[in-house]
């Protein structure tokens, strides 16, 4: 299992509204493994994937209610998940009947006995850490419930509202891809997004801004269920470091040109499973909007059992 920190962020950005910068991009095998992380963690605490996923869900929500100050003088982004994901799972357990919610599947671990092992060695600093982390409120419930077995519904305190997370608007998808102004034939459509393909396995930022509009914009959706950017980037330079920052040279990462919506695409691939679409929007030879999606749910039919994709 992957244990290392998330590298701490030396600028802290001004509040209020902004779009997300190149360096606020992390790579996509970082973001993978938290969520995999996350999802141990809750797991282990609970023992029920579906409880694990609902959890890290709110994990998220969490992370992304906060504000871009706040969120830019958090050193470690992935301890500061855990303990939320610890406080969050302690909430559950305080809850009455919470026990017999998840008695039904076993608690054997996601990552085999190795990442068991490992993960037990984290998992008492988070237990300690998150009661800690919990509001006053959460805290005294699970005292209340857990320790003096007083019967008390917490739910109310426990599962607070998460925002809404925007994804790119539909409506503005297709305003945008309607002001292309020419049409881009099915070769040189091909040929761009084999070099831009070129230009992300060879970390090559010359060729990859050689490709890119002046104008460029990038939009990243990852749903709220993982750590991607949320706000539109602009411009080739941002745009092309964003993009080689999210899809650096990896051992257990692939990048493969393939058919995407009825054109060609990029699709990535950490350890076999695919973790991000790119779909590109091609203009006079170069891209003008790079559309990537890494929200795991619009991803389930891509790793579903079936027929190999064309």
């Amino acid at each position: 299992m992957f244990v290392a920190v998330t590298v701490a962020r030396d600028a802290v950005r001004e509040g209020g509204c902004r779009m997300d910068r190149d360096d606020d991009a992390v790579p996509i095998a970082e973001l993978l493994d938290e969520r995999r992380h996350l999802l141990d963690v809750a797991y282990w605490m609970l023992g029920s994937s579906s409880a694990a996923e609902s959890i890290v869900d709110e994990t998220y929500r969490r992370w992304f209610a906060l504000s871009d100050h706040t969120r830019a003088r958090i050193a470690s982004p992935r301890f500061w998940l855990a303990k939320v994901t610890g406080g969050i799972c302690l909430g559950r357990l305080a809850l009455p009947d919470s026990g017999s919610a998840c008695a039904g599947e076993d608690r054997t671990g996601s990552s085999g006995a190795e990442g068991k092992a490992m993960l037990e060695k984290e998992i008492s600093g988070t237990l300690l850490d998150a009661l800690d982390f919990l509001p006053p409120a959460e805290q005294a419930a699970f005292v209340i419930n857990d320790v003096f077995e007083v019967p008390h519904t917490v739910a109310d305190i426990v599962r607070q509202p998460g925002p809404g997370f925007p994804e790119p608007a539909d409506d503005a998808r297709r305003s945008l891809r309607a002001r292309r102004a020419l049409h881009t034939a099915p070769e040189q459509h091909d040929a761009v997004v084999g070099a831009m393909r070129q230009a992300c396995a060879t970390q090559d930022e010359a060729l990859m801004m050689s490709i890119l509009a002046p104008d460029v914009t990038a939009f990243f959706d990852g749903g709220g269920k993982i750590r991607a950017l949320v706000k539109p980037v602009r411009g080739n330079t941002h745009v092309a470091r964003s993009l080689l920052t999210l899809l650096p040279r990896h051992p257990r990462t692939a990048l493969n040109t393939q058919s995407v919506n009825g054109r060609t695409g990029l699709v990535v691939r950490y350890d076999h499973v695919v973790a991000a679409i790119i779909s590109l929007d091609v203009a006079n030879r170069h891209v003008i909007h790079v559309w990537a999606i890494l929200n795991p749910d619009k991803l389930r039919t891509w790793n579903d059992p079936g027929p190999t994709r064309p």
